[in-house]
């Protein structure tokens, strides 16, 4: 074959791959298809980017992009029932931060204190105790406010930059998380309800008063040219 014997055509079909042919086809009696496993059986499929079952790439890359995880509040959590049956609380008193490390319920103020209300099955809260933590929860608040104790949340750093007193009945934030709407310009008076101008009120630059046709600006009617007719 020379040179000018290949055409444009050349090249531009190709056979298909014939498999189960034997030795003599170029392929092997495996049909190039290695040996034994899932992938030599008919019927074979496997996903894009499938590495065998380890770690695919796009998931051992590292990510990029904003992220809420750093802004998560995290807790120190403490339940009435390990309060109360730990000696210091025994009789009541205070409960903060500070008395809960002391008593090792909590490993430092690093994170916000909440207490919860859990209590063993048909007791009830019998000592008085004033609790002042980060959050309580509503069932934790009815139990300590009921047998004469009292309630003191501080609230997070979430709930002083919103304006949440977690201590009242209100909890609804008090701060405007966005920007009023600002119209585009003056508002339009409604029709109707447009002031009168002042008697005494000039004219606008580039404006006369005016006057109906006929008459003059002073107020004085013109003459009537039929009298002079006659």
């Amino acid at each position: 074959m020379m040179i000018h014997d290949i055409t444009k055509l050349a090249g531009k079909f190709k056979d298909r791959k014939r498999v189960g042919r034997g030795t003599g086809s170029g392929t092997g009696r495996r049909s190039a298809r290695g040996q034994k496993g899932s992938s030599s059986r008919s019927g074979y499929s496997a996903k894009t980017a499938f590495e065998g079952g380890q770690m695919p790439y796009f998931r051992r890359l590292r990510k990029f992009g904003f992220s809420n995880f750093n802004f998560t509040t995290r807790y120190w959590i403490v339940n009435i029932r390990a309060i109360i049956t730990h000696p210091l609380f025994a009789k009541g008193g205070a409960v903060t931060a500070e008395r809960l490390i002391e008593a090792g319920l909590i490993r430092d103020t690093s994170r916000d204190l909440k207490i919860l209300g859990d209590m063993p099955k048909g007791e009830k809260l019998s000592v008085k105790l004033d609790v002042t933590a980060n959050r309580v929860s509503s069932k934790a608040r009815k139990l300590i406010e009921d047998s004469g104790g009292k309630v003191n949340e501080t609230g997070t750093r979430r709930d002083k930059v919103r304006g949440i007193d977690r201590n009242s009945e209100d909890q609804k934030p008090k701060n405007l998380t966005k920007k009023l709407k600002r119209g585009s310009g003056a508002k339009k008076a409604p029709i109707g309800d447009e002031a009168e101008p002042a008697a005494d009120a000039k004219p606008a630059k580039g404006k006369k008063d005016a006057a109906p046709k006929g008459e003059k600006a002073s107020g004085e009617k013109p003459a009537d040219k039929s009298s002079d007719k006659k």
